[in-house]
């Protein structure tokens, strides 16, 4: 198409792969946080819609929250982890009693 000047390729300056590993890391880390607050929900609308404790899914939906936004702003997964196990242990309490 163009016959005339020269060819110039774009070069990067560095090795970027570490900003790739942290990118995939957060990738994940979001991904992580994110199926277990869905879970989370998930319990509430089962406590709420279906048993119809709407108390205790508020409670399940508050503790979701609080456990996902650590859990996105500091990179640990502690806070996800304890949130799914109390909201499982909520669901569990309003399902079986």
């Amino acid at each position: 198409m163009a016959d005339h000047g020269t060819v110039e390729y774009a070069t990067a300056a560095g090795n970027d792969y570490p900003a790739h590993e942290n990118t995939y890391e957060r990738f994940i880390q979001f991904t992580f946080v994110g199926i277990l607050y869905l879970v989370t929900v998930l319990f509430g609308l089962a406590v709420g819609g279906v048993v119809g404790h709407w108390f205790w899914a508020f409670l399940i939906f508050i503790i979701g929250i609080v456990g996902a936004i650590p859990g996105l702003l500091t990179g640990s997964r502690t806070s996800s982890y304890v949130a799914f196990a109390l909201s499982a242990l909520i669901f569990l309490y309003n399902t079986l009693s």
